[in-house]
């Protein structure tokens, strides 16, 4: 895997670099590009190198393996996937924008180190370099091909802005269903994992049925990683995921736990809960206690470890239905089955 998120990591830093290198000199101006570094987790807040790159880096993963399998090589899709990340980091300075997010991967945000206006820039950057890099693959390929390949990137941005405007709405609305729950995260979190896994096999030159069959995977994985992301939300080690206890609950978030709570509490508590998402604050210690407990009353955990589970089961049987030798597929179930047991 080491090799693979290399070829990944310097497509990346390629692109960026490239475009620094145009930046103009300003005394007392802030050196965007080194902000994205520090985001990306090459840099750290004083802008020295980190050693280390920060994220999971699973999507553009997904991509790479996707184009193995399909009968392709890594750097077929190398700078593919650098766009697939680099695009996932710009929705996520956003987010943390959006969502009041104080931490990301046990760093501070962009938004809370640089303030909100240098962060949207800092997100539209890595917007304009994903272009870029998706141009440098599309140019390698047959001209309709990569006019598809563009196209459905920024089809796909569409999707994962519709899905970002359900989620906050949500939040203000007293009712909202666990099939309008789906819609959301289809397009918040899935379209890009089916997006990844889609372009893979397609800059490796599989026909249109067989990329169309890697896209259902995607989407299937992708299902499931924000379910378990949501499980995280609740229930995760902050050790682990960098952010605090109950951190989903203390935003407000109509997270799947939350709608799963709705569906079994009593009356009473459920009139509480509605009223409680009302506030137009973060929730205070005491109220997200109160929310944990209830969770537990009624046993909602055990609900979500079994969404969980099923979830990734069908992202299995979506492998499976891609016809292709278990050898080729293995380091696509691989990645399978380290997501469904992933602690952060």
């Amino acid at each position: 895997m080491e090799s693979e998120i290399f070829v990944i990591e310097e497509a990346m830093r390629t692109i960026i670099e490239r475009q620094a290198a145009c930046f103009p000199v300003v005394e007392g101006s802030l050196p965007i590009y080194h902000v994205l570094s520090y985001h990306l987790g090459w840099l750290d807040e004083q802008f020295q190198p980190t050693g280390v790159s920060s994220g999971k880096r699973f999507r553009p993963l997904l991509c790479l393996r996707a184009c193995t399998a399909a009968g392709g090589t890594w750097q077929q899709a190398a700078w593919i996937a650098a766009a697939i990340e680099l695009l996932h980091n710009f929705t996520l300075i956003h987010d943390d924008i959006q969502d009041r997010s104080l931490t990301r991967r046990h760093r501070p945000t962009v938004w809370a180190v640089w303030g909100d206006a240098q962060a949207i820039n800092a997100g539209d950057a890595l917007f304009g370099l994903s272009q870029l890099a998706a141009l440098e693959a599309a140019s390698q390929l047959e001209a309709a091909r990569g006019m598809e390949l563009l196209s459905r990137l920024n089809e796909t941005v569409l999707r994962i802005v519709e899905g970002q405007v359900l989620d906050l709405s949500f939040e203000s609305l007293d009712a909202v269903t666990k099939d309008a729950y789906f819609v959301m995260i289809e397009r918040k979190t899935a379209q890009l994992t089916a997006y990844a896994a889609w372009a893979g096999a397609m800059v490796a030159g599989a026909s249109s049925e067989l990329a169309a069959r890697f896209a259902d995977f995607g989407r299937a994985l992708g299902l499931a990683f924000q379910v378990h992301d949501d499980y995280l939300g609740v229930w995760g080690d902050p050790l682990q995921t960098g952010k605090a206890r109950g951190d989903d609950l203390r935003r407000r978030k109509k997270s799947l736990p939350i709608l799963i709570l709705l569906e079994r509490a009593s009356p009473d508590d459920r009139a509480w809960i509605r009223s409680t998402w009302r506030s137009e604050h973060d929730l205070d210690p005491v109220t997200v206690e109160r929310l944990l407990k209830l969770l537990a009353q009624y046993d909602v955990e055990a609900a979500m470890k079994e969404t969980v589970w099923r979830l990734h089961a069908e992202a299995q049987a979506r492998l499976d239905q891609l016809g292709l030798p278990v050898e080729r597929t293995a380091p696509l179930r691989a990645i399978v089955e380290r997501l469904a047991v992933r602690e952060g």
